[in-house]
């Protein structure tokens, strides 16, 4: 893979863009572009990699490095992509050797821009990126956030943990190695229901009982599915980014969770049950806010819905999914839930390890399926757990 700096305040994130992708796996090339080295120093990305940074077409060892870096690469992904690369880029200039790289390779393009909101927003930069687009170039637009010298609006590079995940989907939709971009075609038609994120449950106008879930799970599944041509609704109590073309509806507690899956469920294939539902909620809300002042309040719980518990009570021929978040017993205590929720698969995962779980960017897990098979899913990014899951379960449906 070629990761492509140019010369934008952004490029301080490409070292931690390089890390992330090497931990996936990735033999990482970077090029940068004369401006790219005003912001990041070649001797860190070429300590990361053990290999030089190549920057110009004169003064390397192979005559011809646009040609051969071209032709090698899986994948290019160019973090940050200024506005005048993006102009290079869509007129075919080849002035430097990333540009020429560019123009040199038949690999998948990531671009990630990163600019001024003056800039972004401008006709020019905004045909530039629609022409790009329409040959096939992926761009993942700018953010709105702190911009350099102080000011706020779109423009923002995305971070290093949405750019990896992004070139991830990517590469697997495009590598003749696997069999997902096949499979991307297996849920033409399918009508899929995904959950997704933690419920908040309040116990007055200011104060909640919540979990640590941040919806990334069930996002990614959506994306996933989507991504294979399935018509998609994610009910989601998370703010998570979601891809175009999924029909999202938002929610906050359990009984809101609740109201929208059942209205939905008869009319869906698949369910993907992610979210991380909270099982009890005061049983009476104050009105207002308890001041501190007061004391500690006494919360008297009730149990919330389980929608889970329902929709195995209630399936025809839905193919329902749950998911098991636990600490300890991970399989034991996912056998037992498969069996009482009444459920075709449960994706069991142990949220008490560092790297994997609740608020990070990379997960394990456990797939246990209602006829007993066991099946192990290594630590991997999100993104790729999804794609496995929903791979699974594409090919359960044709069974």
């Amino acid at each position: 893979m070629i990761l492509g700096i140019s010369g934008g305040i952004a490029a301080y994130k490409s070292v931690e863009i390089l890390r992330r992708l090497q931990r996936t796996g990735a033999d990482v090339v970077p090029v940068v572009t004369e401006a790219g080295r005003k912001f990041v120093a070649p001797m860190a990305l070429e300590s990361l990699t053990g290999r030089r940074v190549s920057s110009s077409l004169w003064n390397d060892t192979d005559p011809i490095p646009h040609t051969s870096l071209g032709q090698r690469a899986d994948l290019i992904l160019v973090a940050p992509a200024t506005a005048d690369l993006i102009a290079r880029y869509r007129a075919g200039l080849a002035s430097d050797l990333l540009a020429a790289t560019l123009l040199a390779s038949r690999a998948p393009v990531l671009l990630c821009p990163a600019m001024h909101t003056e800039m972004w927003e401008h006709p020019a930069t905004q045909e530039n990126i629609d022409v790009l687009q329409g040959r096939g170039v992926h761009v993942l637009e700018p953010a709105e956030g702190s911009l350099a010298g102080g000011d706020m609006g779109i423009g923002r590079m995305r971070e290093p943990a949405e750019i990896v995940e992004k070139a991830q989907q990517i590469l697997l939709s495009d590598s003749p190695l696997t069999d997902l971009a096949d499979a991307a075609r297996r849920m033409e038609g399918v009508r899929v229901l995904v959950t997704a994120g933690g419920t908040r449950e309040s116990i007055d106008p200011v104060r909640f009982i919540g979990n640590r879930s941040s919806g990334k799970m069930g996002h990614a599944i959506a994306a996933e599915a989507a991504r294979r041509g399935a018509a998609v609704v994610l009910v989601t109590a998370s703010d998570a980014r979601t891809p175009a073309g999924i029909e999202v509806i938002r929610v906050q507690t359990a009984a809101e969770m609740e109201k929208e899956v059942l209205s939905r469920f008869a009319d869906s294939d698949v369910v993907f049950m992610a979210a991380a539902v909270a099982d009890f909620r005061p049983r009476v809300e104050a009105g207002s806010k308890i001041k501190k002042s007061d004391g500690p309040p006494l919360l008297e719980l009730e149990p919330t819905p389980d929608i889970l518990a329902r929709l195995g009570e209630e399936k025809a021929s839905q193919f329902v999914v749950g998911f098991a978040a636990e600490t300890d017993d991970l399989v034991e205590n996912a056998k037992a839930k498969l069996e009482r929720k009444k459920i075709d698969l449960i994706v069991a995962n142990d949220v008490s390890a560092a790297d994997s779980g609740f608020e990070v960017d990379t997960n394990r897990a456990v797939l246990l399926w209602r006829a007993g098979e066991v099946e192990d899913l290594p630590l991997a990014l999100k993104s790729e757990i999804a794609a496995a899951i929903v791979e699974r379960v594409a090919g359960a449906l044709e069974d």
